[in-house]
């Protein structure tokens, strides 16, 4: 049994628009000025008080902004303008993974366990992975928890699993649990920083990523 673990934010879904305008809202409820897009984005992957530790430093409102982030992130994602779509190609990708003889799928991310479970209704994907790890459940990455926990849960060790993610906190996590790390490039963190935390290698497009997993053939092939 092969073991395939998503991150979310930045591998599965293009949640930037959200994600930086929320940080905005927060920032500016505790009277500071938000951080520059890509230094919001840089802090992706990471638990919310982990995140907002990089960027008001430790003694800063670090659990005041995590709950108003909360707040304005599920407030501005009830606007349909404000849409979470998938990565082009990452929908049939999924699927002809959960329908691969000897594959089952995981997801580990620093979203929040009803953002998950929220995400896999939303795609009609609730039965589709056997283990989601979220911030709620084990300590932030790139602590290797994330990923122990999953791999116990789906009954596989390191060399039977696959972690796949846009950030070195992805790419640190699985290294450190003994997981085989793929970076994609369509993220929040460049491939030169990718190949630095210690990723086999980085792919441009789904297509590629594809090559290197156990998927069933294209639907119509």
């Amino acid at each position: 049994m092969r073991l395939v673990v998503f991150d979310v934010d930045g591998t599965l879904v293009d949640s930037q628009h959200l994600i930086v305008a929320a940080q905005a809202v927060a920032f500016g409820e505790v009277g500071l000025p938000a951080p520059e897009r890509h230094i919001a984005l840089s802090v992706v992957g990471l638990s919310l008080p982990q995140a907002f530790r990089r960027l008001v430093g430790q003694d800063g409102p670090i659990d005041e902004l995590s709950e108003r982030y909360k707040q304005a992130y599920n407030r501005l994602r009830q606007d349909p303008e404000n849409e979470e779509p998938l990565f082009p190609g990452m929908a049939d990708l999924v699927e002809r993974l959960h329908a691969s003889e000897g594959v089952v799928l995981g997801i580990a991310t620093g979203k929040s366990r009803r953002g998950v479970d929220r995400l896999l209704d939303h795609f009609g994907w609730t039965d589709w992975f056997v283990t989601t790890q979220t911030a709620d459940d084990a300590p932030s990455k790139p602590d290797p928890a994330m990923l122990r926990r999953a791999m116990a849960e789906a009954g596989t060790a390191p060399d039977s699993t696959t972690m796949i993610g846009d950030t070195t906190f992805d790419i640190a996590m699985a290294v450190a649990a003994g997981v085989a790390p793929i970076g994609v490039s369509w993220g929040y963190h460049r491939p030169g920083a990718l190949y630095g935390a210690g990723a086999v290698t980085v792919v441009d497009d789904v297509t590629a990523l594809a090559a290197l997993l156990p998927v069933a053939p294209e639907r119509g092939v």
